[in-house]
């Protein structure tokens, strides 16, 4: 694989084997998108029906957790002129700057957007006070005094009957979460404050992460293609401030390192930290284990025909930096298993035994839709028209088209395994952040970016000011 490093040769346009911008596909983009939206008109009058009638969604306006409140604060200007600002000017951008320039110029813009989005609700409401309510991490920091034997008797805080259980969403997750907070209160970044600008610093750079994956894996015109994309998205709305935009970021970084080392693109030292981030982020969260599925396209796109070497090299170091979060916990004296064991127990004790499947698992893809915005809808339909009509492994072979499908819909077969799961009942809004990121790229494949992009800019605006977000 190669990439054409030189300005001159980065003309904005689609690349040669990208569906044609033709009439016909412009009206099935439209159609899709309309598709999705009256999956999201239906998910509120329907959710809305539900939650007058018995309240048993626990969400304040179905399908999201969130308040009608129209407002707007000191970042809605900065969000109008960021917005207008990658509209305008960001495909032209994505294809004229120098690669790290342009990483660069992606983590400013997002961090631009995210932090102007978190700010239409103030300082307090949109950022300090955000992991500081009573379900949040913040609220433990005092019990991690004694780290070791904290950890030793985490799982017996969780379930709800037991002494002093923990939080909704410490006990919600492996303790790797709860440990961010606790070591950035130790370095003397404490308070729900430095704990926002943490989560909106580090989630911003998922954008960067995805970016670099789908270059490796693909081609540099794609990835350019689908730059204004992963920083315009309405995803920003919950990076802005939960810990889970902290989560996709970490994620992120382990696919990326991981494309790096499956097509031999240095550093060396990529595979050991890809290992080394998968590892973390499955003690950040229980249903990032389905990465898996992400992590496993990734290795099949991987450079083998080519390089048939890369794979005995590859494994021994991945599997080393897996290893060391899991060991360094399992030393520490946490049990991932028996603690995941018993959250299933916990979670069916509160709302989530309340809230109804059936509802669920369609509504949940319509807060999928939400976050992901109109754009990416549309090209989830041009990355299934890009995958071959050949038998299954053409993807493998055939141009970056087939191989940037592959990667989105792997994305999308996670998300897809989590909803059917039952445990992601609501608020995916923000828990499906670290799946969501991965189907942003297929914007890539639109004709017309700029008017795409306006519509993932309004959708966010929208949101940001008519509801407050639980998040």
């Amino acid at each position: 694989m190669t990439f054409d490093r030189s300005p001159a040769a980065r003309p904005f346009a689609p690349p040669p084997d990208a569906p044609p911008a033709d009439r016909r596909g412009l009206v099935r983009d439209l159609a899709v998108v309309v598709a999705a939206a009256l999956l999201v008109l239906a998910a509120a009058l329907v959710g809305g029906s539900i939650q007058r009638r018995d309240g048993t969604l626990h969400v304040g306006r179905p399908p999201l957790l969130a308040q009608w409140a129209p407002h707007v604060g000191p970042g809605t200007p900065a969000a109008l002129v960021v917005a207008a600002a990658v509209v305008a000017y960001g495909p032209a951008l994505a294809a004229r700057l120098s690669w790290r320039p342009l990483l660069l110029t992606v983590w400013g813009a997002s961090l631009a957007w995210t932090w102007s989005l978190a700010l239409v609700d103030g300082w307090f409401r949109g950022v300090a006070e955000q992991l500081t309510t009573p379900h949040e991490y913040l609220r433990v920091i005092d019990r991690f005094q004694d780290i070791p034997g904290t950890l030793r008797g985490f799982s017996g805080h969780i379930l709800l009957g037991a002494p002093d259980n923990w939080p909704a969403h410490v006990a919600g997750h492996p303790p790797g979460a709860t440990l961010t907070f606790v070591l950035l209160d130790r370095i003397g970044l404490g308070g729900g404050g430095w704990a926002g600008a943490f989560c909106i610093t580090v989630g911003t750079t998922a954008a960067v992460a995805v970016l670099v994956a789908v270059r490796a894996l693909t081609e540099e015109s794609l990835a350019r293609r689908a730059a204004p994309f992963l920083v315009l998205a309405p995803a920003a709305v919950w990076v802005g401030t939960s810990a889970d935009g902290y989560f996709t970021a970490v994620a992120a970084w382990a696919v990326a390192l991981l494309a790096l080392a499956v097509t031999g693109h240095r550093p060396a030292w990529s595979g050991p930290g890809s290992g080394l981030l998968f590892g973390l982020t499955v003690y950040l969260s229980y249903g990032l284990t389905l990465f898996a599925v992400i992590g496993a396209a990734v290795l099949l796109l991987g450079e083998w025909r080519r390089r048939p070497r890369l794979l005995p090299r590859l494994l021994p170091p991945l599997v080393a930096g897996f290893l060391v979060v899991p060991v360094t916990f399992a030393v520490l004296g946490f049990d991932w298993w028996e603690a995941y064991r018993l959250l299933v127990t916990r979670y069916y004790q509160g709302v989530g035994g309340v809230r109804p499947y059936g509802y669920w698992i369609w509504a949940n893809l319509a807060c999928a839709v939400l976050i992901a915005g109109p754009a990416t809808v549309a090209g989830l339909r041009r990355c299934v028209g890009g995958l071959p009509a050949r038998r299954w492994p053409a993807p493998l072979t055939g141009g970056p088209v087939p191989r940037l499908a592959l990667l989105v819909l792997s994305a999308l077969l996670a998300l897809l395994i989590a909803d059917l799961s039952g445990m992601s009942k609501a608020e995916t809004e923000r828990i499906w952040l670290p799946f969501v990121f991965w189907l942003l790229p297929a914007g890539a494949l639109l004709p017309a970016p700029r008017a795409w992009l306006a519509g993932q800019a309004v959708l966010a605006l929208l949101l940001n000011h008519l509801l407050r977000t639980g998040w």
